[in-house]
């Protein structure tokens, strides 16, 4: 069975044609294009009108810390994507025990189906302003564009990409009349990017603003929609991909940041300024527009916007929902299935809460969804920052420590105001519920075990990494292949050198392992102020002695009869020798020590214990 993630597109556009420049950067942008329209979906919409109408424009820091928190999990998302070829949730199978996957996925599917609902939702709404079709009827429609998304994923993901990206420029466009129309007053707009919470119905909200802004299923898709452009894997090819993808991922959600605080400077604009602070319907925000704003564009554009935003994102939450079934399940079968499973589990209870409560409900729903994608977010992000943390996993582009404690911030900023949300609620149900017991044997034991799956998922990997570690000093049996001796002697062997008494040990020591069949390269860093700053291009004194000296030591081996090759590198030693080493076809680094410890390591510093964090060969240590 493939483990290719999405098939039918995967590695389907060539970015090494002999593109330059700027066409080479537009090779690569497309991905987070895709992305950005979850982060513009009709539940959006509902969110932030609610926000705008009962706050003013209290909340558009929340969006400002939302999009800043987005574009770091979706870059890491697209980094695991690069670098290891595996989407999120094939990268959660090969970590995870099989129950806990099968909680993950459960947990996914759920965020989806509350996505596909709110994009359900805003389409049938946005036909129904429209056109006046009847809210039911509309939803019933939306079952329809699950074949224009297999038609066009059939045309490839170039086209499917073009697609996504007029119906974001629709959205754009429609929202800068809005704004035009609206006339926000700038002064409280910048007083807004002030952080501040009124009240608890505005930490429900906020949260809901962060569920639709961080959305879970767009970590999954990110992951694997980067995975459609070939390109060279070496580390030039790698790097080069993590920058373009960056470019794209800014771009796009910054885009969506702008889209979402127009949507929230609408409500605060209109709604909120002219005393409607209860408007939370995007039905009732269509109807007072019109006589608000005193133009009728301002509800068209406004229906065409939410049928272009609801119509773009339901096409990246199908695709979501076979990259999560296929990933944790490792269970394939055919898209046009999939996706209408994926359309029927938003449609049915859609039409329930309509067919039951009426069409006055939908709003609660769309803001419901979203607070449901903020509760499943902690189990997407944890995974993802532990993955794209791991040293061996990521290849050697695992994330830095800076990053590192700013993506365990934002997780631990979603996850507490998610334990808070829950807690309250859960408190209000129980003081309020006529039969408390009830709550106490189901949705309690629920949530306490979702906290322990939680808990689980936290610490599961720090656990794996210890026992590792002790599992590899406990006693076993070798399996030696004795007629494989000699191989070694025809690697390649790199021997860093700082022209001290420790070079003459570590030299005999690679001799002494490779004979004279293996091929051996002299490493050595220049420090001076001058290679710091200039590198390669630097002249000064030391360099070329420094130069010399390693000719010197490479006339006097070979005259011998070895191979030997020499490199400069610049600059601190521990970069400048992991560079080469990892740039170059090494099989083994030697190098010597001069064993001090203590407050020499201070005053000398660390050289060898940087350098074995930062390559990827065996490291071999000559003590003097």
């Amino acid at each position: 069975m493939s483990t290719k993630s999405l098939e039918e597109v995967h590695q389907s556009v060539d970015v090494n044609n002999n593109l330059k420049g700027f066409r080479r950067i537009l090779a690569f942008l497309g991905p987070a294009y895709m992305i950005s329209v979850g982060y513009m979906d009709p539940g959006n919409w509902a969110t932030d009108i609610a926000g705008g109408s009962q706050f003013g424009y209290a909340l558009i820091w929340v969006l400002l810390m939302s999009n800043v928190m987005a574009l770091l999990l979706q870059s890491l998302s697209a980094r695991l994507g690069i670098v290891t070829q595996h989407d999120l949730a094939q990268a959660s199978r090969e970590t995870y025990s099989k129950y806990v996957n099968y909680a993950l996925y459960f947990l996914a599917e759920i965020a989806i189906a509350a996505c596909d609902l709110a994009e359900v939702l805003g389409m049938a709404i946005g036909i129904n302003l429209l056109f006046g079709i009847p809210l039911m009827e509309g939803v019933l429609i939306t079952v329809l564009d699950t074949f224009l998304l297999l038609f066009l994923i059939n045309k490839g993901i170039r086209k499917m990409e073009a697609f996504i990206i007029t119906l974001v420029a629709i959205i754009g466009f429609s929202f800068v009349f809005e704004m035009i129309f609206a006339q926000p007053e700038l002064p409280k707009i910048v007083e807004g990017l002030i952080p501040s919470l009124p009240n608890s119905t505005a930490l429900y909200i906020a949260i809901g603003i962060i569920g639709a802004t961080v959305m879970p299923h767009n970590l999954y898709l990110h992951s694997s929609l980067v995975q459609t452009r070939k390109f060279n894997r070496d580390e030039k090819g790698i790097k080069q991909s993590l920058k373009y993808n960056f470019i794209d991922s800014t771009i796009a959600l910054n885009l969506a940041f702008f889209v979402n605080a127009a949507i929230l400077i609408l409500a605060a604009a209109t709604f909120h300024k002219n005393g409607h602070f209860e408007i939370a319907e995007i039905q009732d925000a269509h109807q007072l527009l019109a006589p608000l704003l005193g133009t009728e564009w301002a509800p068209i554009l406004f229906a065409v916007a939410l049928i272009a935003a609801g119509q773009s994102s339901t096409i990246t939450g199908t695709l979501a929902g076979q990259i999560v079934m296929e990933g944790y399940l490792n269970l394939r079968i055919q898209p046009w299935v999939r996706r209408i499973i994926t359309r029927l589990i938003a449609i049915v209870p859609a039409v329930i809460a309509i067919l039951v409560f009426g069409e006055q409900v939908t709003g609660k729903l769309l803001l419901l969804s979203q607070v449901i994608l903020s509760l499943q977010l902690g189990f997407a992000i944890i995974p993802l920052i532990h993955f794209v943390s791991d040293k061996n996993k990521m290849k050697g582009f695992h994330i830095n420590r800076l990053t590192q404690v700013a993506a365990w911030l934002i997780a631990t900023i979603i996850v507490s105001l998610n334990i808070k949300l829950v807690y309250d609620e859960l408190t209000n149900w129980l003081q309020t519920s006529e039969n408390p017991m009830v709550l106490w044997c189901t949705v309690v034991p629920i949530a306490l075990g979702f906290l322990l799956l939680l808990i689980y998922i936290i610490i599961e990997p720090f656990i794996s990494k210890a026992k590792k570690e002790i599992d590899n000093h406990s006693p076993h049996i070798l399996q030696l292949d004795l007629e494989k001796t000699e191989a070694f002697a025809k690697l390649n062997i790199a021997i860093a050198v700082d022209f001290s008494s420790a070079d003459e040990k570590a030299i005999l020591h690679a001799l002494s392992m490779g004979g004279t069949t293996a091929r051996y390269t002299l490493i050595h860093s220049v420090e001076t102020v001058g290679a710091l700053f200039y590198g390669h291009s630097t002249g000064d004194h030391e360099t070329g002695l420094d130069e010399e000296f390693l000719k010197n030591y490479q006339s006097r081996l070979v005259a011998k009869g070895y191979k030997v090759d020499i490199q400069l590198g610049f600059g601190k030693p521990a970069k400048a020798i992991a560079k080469i080493v990892n740039e170059g076809d090494f099989d083994l680094l030697i190098m010597g020590t001069h064993g001090h410890t203590g407050l020499k390591d201070v005053l000398l510093g660390t050289t060898v214990d940087s350098v074995r964090h930062r390559i990827h060969i065996p490291l071999f240590l000559v003590k003097e």
